[in-house]
């Protein structure tokens, strides 16, 4: 009987199994090989296609078992005492998006970490807390709420919270699972107490933010001299942004955090932005390869994403994966919200795979 096939599998795979064919399948798997036919609809999909499903961790939920966890283990114990958000469809590989990782790390005050290092590269954006810090090379930092801090991947690093402060927590992200995947991450402990090389906030302080660059400044790395952005900086530039430019209809105010030397992305598999949505945004739909992990900074509002309305407000968590429609609304008409996210735009970009697509139906929004 002759096959029917509709036209979209014109140029697909579509080989009937037969005995003589299956048995022929074993002949190959005995030596390692198989037929290309058997996968190639599924392994060259017609789009871009993501193994992830949109997620939300609320603050709320999270909060006390995150300090809970600061009473059942020390930072030395667990090395790292983080409690990571993962996504119902890559607990495999314990990421929260296609290959990022992310988790909620405590502090208390007087606790650090052993300096350490790893392939991976990692970021931190502060959730709350006083007098937390990192040490990034021996470059000491201090930490604000809504900071956000880049340890580039083998620079050695530790953080902690002087006596006197508050407990701090932060968002950690990390690009662990697609290290793993290359099968290139590494692990190591600082040997001894890693020595300080410059004076408190001398990389943060050197550049202000306003386009200067120090003349003198040599920095042979491929990532961002500038370990944290303020939070005091950058949400005036958000502010003064708002008043010269037109909002991007489906990111509102959007700012990239960005390596100042060289004006691309802050470490090399790792960017970040901020985006500010002016009061009663509405935002249109799109999607585009690339993940996306977002955090509220500020105020309140909601996405949809493939469809489905998630509500988020100040420190929630929620994430959007490649290739899924989604747009961003602020509920509120008198104040602005403002959302942080961290992706791996800067490996989509650099290997020419990015692309996207504008949601054209009902004036560009998902839902009515």
């Amino acid at each position: 009987m002759e096959d029917k096939f509709s036209d979209d599998q014109i140029g697909r795979a579509r080989v009937q199994d037969t005995p003589e064919l299956e048995a022929y399948y074993k002949e190959l798997e005995a030596l390692g090989a198989g037929a290309l036919w058997t996968v190639a609809n599924d392994i060259e999909p017609w789009e871009p296609k993501s193994s992830s499903v949109p997620m939300l961790w609320k603050y709320d939920d999270l909060r006390e078992l995150v300090l809970k966890s600061s009473e059942l283990v020390t930072p030395e114990q667990a090395g790292r005492r983080v409690v990571y958000l993962v996504n119902d469809k890559r607990k495999d590989v314990s990421a929260a998006v296609g290959w990022l990782y992310t988790g909620i790390q405590v502090t208390r005050p007087g606790e650090s970490t052993s300096a350490h290092r790893h392939k991976a590269s990692a970021l931190r954006f502060i959730m709350e807390g006083e007098k937390g810090y990192t040490v990034v090379d021996g470059n000491k930092i201090m930490l604000e709420v809504n900071d956000f801090v880049i340890t580039p991947n083998s620079t050695w690093h530790e953080h902690g919270v002087e006596e006197g402060g508050k407990t701090c927590i932060w968002q950690d992200g990390l690009d662990i699972p697609l290290v793993n995947a290359l099968e290139a991450n590494d692990y190591a402990v600082f040997d001894g107490k890693q020595p300080l090389v410059a004076p408190l906030n001398q990389l943060p302080q050197t550049f202000d933010g306003n386009g200067l660059v120090p003349a003198d400044f040599v920095w042979d790395k491929p990532y961002s001299p500038l370990f944290k952005y303020s939070w005091k900086k950058v949400y005036p530039a958000l502010l003064e942004a708002q008043k010269v430019n037109e909002p991007n209809p489906f990111d509102g105010i959007f700012m990239r955090y960005s390596n100042p030397l060289t004006g691309g992305h802050v470490m090399q598999t790792m960017g970040a932005a901020i985006q500010l949505l002016p009061a009663g945004f509405k935002g249109k739909a799109h999607k585009h390869t690339g993940s996306f992990v977002y955090q509220c900074a500020k105020g309140k509002g909601y996405s949809i994403i493939n469809g489905k309305r998630i509500d988020w407000k100040e420190r929630d968590i929620f994430c959007v994966p490649s290739w899924a429609w989604h747009e961003h609304h602020n509920l509120s008409e008198t104040e602005v919200a403002c959302l942080f996210n961290f992706n791996d735009l800067p490996v989509i970009e650099g290997l020419g795979l990015y692309q996207s697509r504008e949601f054209e139906e009902n004036n560009g929004h998902q839902l009515q």
